[in-house]
């Protein structure tokens, strides 16, 4: 009944306002990046390895929650003139919160921050980080926004039911700059659980430390989303006072103070200066490669019906692992390959390339619908030989996964990371999963690395998380016989083999709903 009256609401409301987003007439700046990187410490410091690489860029993989947080929070409290950060969610928790605080800080002392959200999974409390726009020196813009700035799911579902074909085009980009002399790209939001440090939700993920000249074409893509149609001022959403800002800044002090009361140790971890500092003098070691942006433009829809001219992340990813001559290792926590996906690994197969995949199992899936649309691909690929491996909630081992032991044991694991190891000798990594949202509907952002060093390191941490102890290896039998194909899921559990010959699932009824979404034809939106 609730739903009904949101439905009949909203038509009302939002049934007439399909076309453009709220506020896509507030009047707005363009701006671009700081454009002098060696005028800041941060560019003098990596000034001479930069010298000493020309033409080459310096890279770090992030592969722990907890340094994924540390090094975005160091970096904030090293900036001198610019922050830009582009993130599908920035959540109110804890990390959120002092990511939020370091922020206002580094505005206080004169550094200029861009900050570019998207609004399709904010939460309660998320909406107050529109207070931060209030400041003289942060800019917040949310792209694409829902006119209903509430929190009741009815009313948000019954606006995106009459304006889909808008609020089904979503900002899934990660991207961090600094000074524009330092970069995060990967794919991390953030929020607690994608630095791991909530027991209750872990997302093994990664980023990658840039530094060099492929920095400055990563601003570029931030400016582009960043005047584009449909990155809205926060303003034209709702105005916010330098009171409510002062507000929200003594409440992030407070929580601050509360989380160093209860032990968490976020502040001494920050001052430690690790990781950065490490990356910065070279302790933590960069490899020097030549490596390529991979992005889509802001208005992928249209560029994809041919309205306008621009770029398409899928193609220029599709090119690469095209050109794979002897194996591919593939991470994605949603793999939903579609019609072009099966025919891209079936042309590999094609030609004997060795393909294995790691993606998320019943168990350790967070979206029951895009795990029951990757269901019906199992067989399928299974049929033209690629090796399906499926993450465990439970490991058996950390290792590979970015997370202490400790922490495993909670048993909420999840595989967030996307990756792909070309012949291992290239290195794909970015926000894109191989499945029909992240190719149509959301646009992406990634590097394509040429070094063998970082493809390498890949590989080992795929083979360790691939490990019986840690994932199940899906396997198909009976087709050899004539029988009807079935599968069976082989892991390792207290160091001992077993076969399920029933699909893990957390309980009889997942396992059932699965199954029904998988019959449904949702491929487009998965």
């Amino acid at each position: 009944m609730h739903r009904l009256c949101a439905l009949f609401l909203a038509a009302i409301l939002f049934g007439g306002c399909a076309a453009r987003p709220p506020g896509a007439n507030y009047p707005k700046e363009a701006s671009t990046a700081f454009a002098h990187p060696e005028e800041t410490d941060l560019g003098r410091r990596m000034q001479p390895a930069i010298s000493a690489h020309t033409g080459l860029s310096g890279f770090h993989i992030l592969n722990r929650g907890e340094d994924g947080f540390l090094a975005r929070a160091q970096m904030i409290e090293h900036a001198q003139r610019a922050i830009d950060l582009q993130y599908f969610i920035f959540r109110n928790d804890d990390t959120g919160q002092l990511l939020a605080l370091s922020l206002l800080k580094a505005a206080d002392r004169g550094v200029h921050v861009r900050i570019l959200v998207d609004d399709s999974e904010t939460e309660n409390g998320d909406e107050k980080l529109a207070a931060l726009q209030a400041h003289p020196n942060i800019e917040l813009r949310i792209f694409n926004p829902f006119r209903y700035r509430g929190h009741l799911d009815a009313i948000r579902f019954a606006e995106f039911m009459f304006n889909s074909d808008r609020l089904d085009y979503r900002m899934h980009n990660k991207l961090f700059v600094v000074d524009n002399a330092l970069a995060l790209v990967g794919g991390r939001n953030l929020a607690d659980g994608y630095f791991q440090v909530d027991p209750a939700e872990q997302f093994g993920d990664d980023d990658v430390f840039s530094v060099g000249p492929i920095v400055a074409q990563l601003s570029h893509t931030f400016d582009d989303y960043w005047n584009s149609a449909n990155a809205i001022p926060a303003a034209a959403l709702g105005q916010a006072s330098a009171s409510q800002l002062d507000v929200y800044r003594h409440a992030l002090e407070a929580h601050r103070q509360q989380l160093d009361a209860a032990g968490t140790d976020y502040a001494l971890r920050m001052q430690s200066g690790q990781p950065l500092e490490g990356m910065l003098t070279g302790t933590l070691p960069l490899a020097w490669a030549k490596a390529q942006v991979v992005c889509d433009s802001p208005d992928k829809a249209k560029v994809e019906k041919g309205e306008e001219a621009g770029r398409l992340m899928n193609r220029q990813v599709g090119a690469a692992v095209a050109g794979v001559q002897s194996e591919l290792l593939m991470v994605s926590p949603y793999l939903v390959p579609g019609q072009d996906g099966m025919q891209l690994l079936e042309s590999l197969r094609a030609r004997q390339v060795h393909v294995s995949i790691l993606t998320n199992s019943l168990m350790s899936a967070t979206v029951l619908s895009a795990q029951a649309g990757y269901m019906r691909y199992r067989i399928p690929m299974l049929d033209d030989g690629i090796e399906l491996h499926e993450l465990r909630a439970v490991l058996g081992s950390p290792r590979g996964s970015g997370q202490s032991a400790a922490m495993s044991s909670f048993g909420h694991y999840s595989l967030h990371a996307k990756l792909f190891v070309l012949d291992r000798k290239r290195l794909f990594i970015g926000s894109m999963n191989f499945d029909q949202r992240s190719m149509h509907l959301n646009t992406e952002i990634g590097l394509i690395i040429d070094s063998e060093e970082l493809a390498q390191q890949i590989a080992q941490r795929f083979e360790a998380i691939t490990a019986p102890a840690n994932s199940y290896q899906v396997v198909e039998s009976g087709a050899a016989s004539g029988d009807k194909p079935h599968l069976s899921w082989r892991t390792e559990e207290q160091g001992q083999r077993v076969e399920y010959t029933e699909e893990p699932a957390p309980d009889v009824l997942k396992r059932i709903e699965a199954g029904m979404i998988s019959l449904l034809p949702l491929d487009r939106e998965l």
